[in-house]
């Protein structure tokens, strides 16, 4: 929230007000983190859609997202703490958040005082189990920025294999834009008593993955050779052609003047089923542009 909106203001205009301001996003970010378990807190408290289960600590896939402040915040003041602090969250979400396969869990709750993993639960997939197609998105995006901003090949690899993952997944539709959740109403795959997907049987499409993976997958591009930039970019431009076609793209003065149809924010929370969402929106926008600067030479990151 705080990167996409003032890291670009700043990167725009270069005002000291709008690095004040990311600077105090990122000195509050890193008061989250806790040095034993080696991650920054996501929610004060998860409620579990099992029973009555809650846990004090828990962190999300999509705090991948919010490293990208901490490194800025060290390139603007010289301060390691932040780029530090960043590393090491994704070294610990490295560890604990996916599956041999590459697939992620969504939520991962430590004990604070240990560091020890208590559970590996879904908020908003279908079940602990599933893997949540945004929440792979986030995934995919935020270890490739965190191979930029580090050049570490570990980084580079857990993208490559997230990647893989989500372009490869016999449940991932023709074209590219994946159900909400890979494994949503599968055998095998059982939601909490509380979750509301048990009543949900439409597998309803979240173009906003689909809009986080064609970016990330811009960028991936132009980390590895050969084939596999090629497959990756070819990729990103079949999602971002489905994205731009009828079945997504909104008509002018309809879809409540967004740009992108059909995303979805939390089936269990029965919240946002088949709707716009901002972020759609914006990794919609920022494929569009990362395409034309590789299509010109041009350098991905400004």
């Amino acid at each position: 929230m705080v990167y996409c909106s003032y890291g670009n203001a700043n990167r725009l205009a270069n005002k000291p007000e709008y690095k004040n301001i990311l600077i105090n996003a990122a000195k509050s970010l890193c008061s989250r983190y806790n040095a034993t378990v080696g991650s920054i807190k996501s929610w004060n408290r998860f409620n579990s859609w099992h029973g009555n289960a809650s846990y004090d600590f828990p962190v999300i896939i999509d705090n991948m997202m919010n490293l990208e402040l901490l490194f800025f915040a060290t390139k603007i003041t010289g301060d390691n703490y932040y780029r530090n602090i960043a590393i090491k969250h994704a070294e610990t979400t490295m560890q604990n958040q996916f599956r041999s396969d590459y697939s992620s869990y969504h939520v991962i709750c430590y004990d604070s005082t240990t560091g020890k993993v208590v559970a590996k639960e879904t908020a908003q997939g279908y079940a602990d189990s599933s893997t949540w197609s945004r929440g792979q998105a986030w995934a995919i995006y935020g270890f490739t920025m965190t191979y930029r901003e580090t050049k570490d090949p570990r980084f580079l690899k857990t993208a490559i294999g997230l990647t893989d993952y989500f372009i490869n997944n016999k449940n991932l539709p023709e074209d590219g834009v994946p159900y909400w959740d890979f494994n949503a109403n599968e055998p095998g795959y059982t939601p909490g008593v509380k979750s509301y997907a048990n009543k949900v049987m439409t597998k309803y499409r979240d173009a906003s993955a689909a809009a986080i993976t064609a970016s990330g997958l811009l960028e991936l591009s132009t980390y590895v050779g050969g084939k596999e930039s090629e497959k990756y970019k070819n990729f990103a431009i079949k999602m971002i052609r489905s994205l731009a076609g009828p079945a997504y793209l909104a008509k002018p003065g309809t879809n409540g003047d967004f740009i992108i149809e059909h995303c979805v924010g939390s089936i269990p929370h029965q919240s946002e089923i088949d709707v716009p969402l901002v972020y759609a929106d914006y990794y919609f926008l920022e494929s569009l542009i990362r395409i034309n600067r590789i299509n010109k030479g041009q350098a991905l990151i400004q």
